[in-house]
């Protein structure tokens, strides 16, 4: 399997994704936010920092950039788009994914480890783990706090694209256990054909026993057997 790593002026988290996505045998290229056309890759990873600055609101430059229009494209083939943090808040503000991320609920930036719930492994980003298992996955964001209307969020539930939400370590979901505020302890969803997944933890810095653990390792495991 192939993939790609956008890269706009604001990501930080470009290198993080492009080393583990080589670790994992993902095969990664760089690409350039302003490129109007993308390799022939399998995946798209859009990753975490601030693009543009986060100025406007988070994500909403970056969705305009001319690479984003192959990644819709992308995406439509039914080919696999993962946005983290970040580029969870691009692949709303460019409709890939329901919903919106606004500021945390205390208004304050969060950079923690949480623990999440796998809610569904009928995906290729989550194949490999076990459906209730509780990870761990370090956040580090101040616009994590997912919102989306009650039709929104009940078809979230009815079809299963709620993928990861926010626990306590028994894997209850309880206020207490949401470090954002986001709606129904929402941690990541995907779209309804399941190949575009955005989620506010980081993975991929939790992918290496020399970073404190490797739960964020399995997502990009399970990309490998797709």
């Amino acid at each position: 399997m192939k993939s790609a790593v956008i890269v706009f002026p604001g990501s930080n988290c470009d290198r993080d994704a492009q080393t583990v996505l080589a670790t994992t045998g993902l095969n990664p290229v760089m690409v350039w936010h302003a490129d109007t056309k993308l390799p022939d890759v399998d995946l798209v990873l859009v990753p975490g920092g601030f693009s543009y600055g986060d100025y406007l609101r988070s994500g909403a430059m970056a969705a305009k950039s001319p690479i984003m229009r192959e990644v819709t494209s992308h995406a439509e083939k039914g080919r696999f788009v993962l946005g983290i943090c970040n580029g969870f808040q691009v692949l709303t503000e460019a409709g890939l994914l329901d919903g919106v991320l606004l500021r945390n609920q205390k208004l304050k930036f969060i950079c923690k480890d949480v623990k999440l719930r796998v809610e569904n492994t009928a995906t290729a980003f989550t194949s490999k783990y076990s459906k209730g298992q509780v990870v761990t996955v370090p956040v580090a964001h101040h616009d994590g706090n997912y919102f989306a209307s009650e039709q929104i969020l009940a078809s979230l539930q009815d079809n299963e694209q709620i993928i990861f939400r926010y626990c306590e370590e028994n894997g209850e979901i309880t206020p207490e256990s949401n470090p954002n505020g986001s709606l129904l302890n929402i941690a990541g969803i995907c779209n309804k054909k399941r190949n575009v997944l955005g989620m506010m933890p980081h993975p991929e810095r939790c992918a290496e026993t020399l970073l404190g653990g490797i739960d964020g390792a399995v997502v990009f495991e399970s990309l490998m057997v797709a």
